[in-house]
């Protein structure tokens, strides 16, 4: 197999987090920049990347990178490279583009420009002058950055937060992988208690628990490049062989999730089915103000409420000292929250020993961090 360059892109602020994942896949000369992280890897990469990528939005195919200050310059360079190895003769192929401060700031141009660079390439490998387009996906994308061009083709098809177990969800969900960030930036371990009291459609929990029993995120949906015939069958079937294999089966999870809506709770239970981990989440309808800690230790990771309503702000802050009062004098708890709350540790009523800025969608939030007591090491 051939050496590929791959770019999983990134939400602004989890850089750090899916090059950790990145790495621990195995994956070598791993970069980072604003909003993704390369890698190198061969064919068999594309389903390894994206079946298990968490964290990451998309994975990328880089086709190539140069600097093009004019459209020809962008149409030549860009007919260079070697879409023939990847695009089929039936393929169907659109282009997606962006541009920052760079000379080619059109970008429906520099779209067209591409588009037509392409066809020129293929055209030349099939020895015809029309395509079908009735066969695999290809969404290839040209990013112009200070006149840098950087050309990819999309191999996961819709986001990778599209896990497929969440086919209906409350409004303005949080994303999947910005869960499982929130999980993995926490302290929280499969042998620990989670405990999330706004869990809504259940997003949290479920990710939480996928990552307890090391299930692949990406097992139950399909991704546009498992189409492509450079990328042999077998190396699909077997990247998914070894994710199955790979389940801990024999663990079992202390998680619980509660919300004051039964509706969400309904929803939540059945995302949770979906998912495969609904014998390891217990959830319940119930307020915050219920909510009775009785273990030593444990960790909360919650998304509650932002009251962008007029009217709701009230609500809400009063739902963030309640929290404050149940949790701030529990030193074997730590807690996690993510709000666009800039005073939420005044209304907590403590400083968070971190705290991260990150973008849940194209809204600006902080996860504040409070940090307890690690529960005793077992003998």
């Amino acid at each position: 197999m051939s050496k590929i360059e791959l770019i999983a892109t990134s939400t602004f602020g989890l850089e750090a987090v899916v090059k950790r994942e990145v790495i621990n896949l195995g994956f070598s000369e791993v970069q980072t920049a604003d909003g993704k992280v390369t890698f190198v890897g061969d064919e068999s990469s594309i389903p390894k990347a994206n079946l298990w990528l968490r964290t990451a939005d998309r994975v990328l195919l880089k086709m190539g990178e140069f600097k093009a200050l004019s459209f020809e310059e962008l149409f030549a360079k860009t007919k260079a490279l070697p879409w023939d190895e990847w695009i089929t003769e039936d393929g169907e192929f659109t282009v997606t583009g962006s541009s920052v401060k760079s000379k080619l700031f059109s970008i429906s141009d520099s779209q067209a420009i591409v588009k037509k660079a392409v066809v020129e390439k293929l055209k030349e490998r099939y020895q015809r002058d029309w395509f079908p387009e009735t066969g695999p996906k290809f969404t290839i994308k040209v990013s112009l950055l200070k006149d840098i061009a950087t050309l990819t083709i999309d191999t996961s098809g819709s986001g990778l937060h599209k896990r497929g177990y969440r086919e209906t969800a409350l409004t303005a969900p949080l994303k999947e992988t910005m869960a499982a960030a929130m999980i993995q930036l926490s302290f929280w371990n499969k042998d620990r208690i989670l405990l999330d009291p706004f869990c809504g459609s259940g997003t949290i929990p479920i990710e939480a628990a996928l990552i307890g029993k090391n299930i692949a995120p990406g097992l139950n949906r399909k991704f546009a490049s498992e189409e492509w015939p450079r990328i042999d069958k077998t190396l699909w079937k077997e990247a998914r062989k070894d994710a199955f294999q790979a389940i801990r089966q024999d663990v079992q999870l202390k998680i619980f999730a509660s919300d004051i809506d039964s509706k969400a709770i309904e929803l939540a239970q059945n995302n949770a089915l979906e998912a495969g981990v609904d014998d390891c989440i217990q959830f319940s309808v119930q307020p915050l103000s219920e909510i009775r800690i009785k273990e030593d230790y444990g960790v909360v990771i919650c998304n509650p409420p932002y009251g962008e309503r007029l009217g709701e702000q009230e609500e809400v802050k009063n739902l963030y000292q309640t929290l404050g009062k149940i949790f701030r004098t529990k030193n074997t708890w730590s807690m996690y929250v993510i709000t666009p709350e800039e005073n939420f540790e005044n209304i907590y009523g403590k400083k968070a020993d971190r705290k991260r800025k990150l973008f849940n969608g194209n809204i600006r939030v902080d996860y504040y961090q409070f940090y307890g007591e690690r529960p005793p090491k077992k003998d």
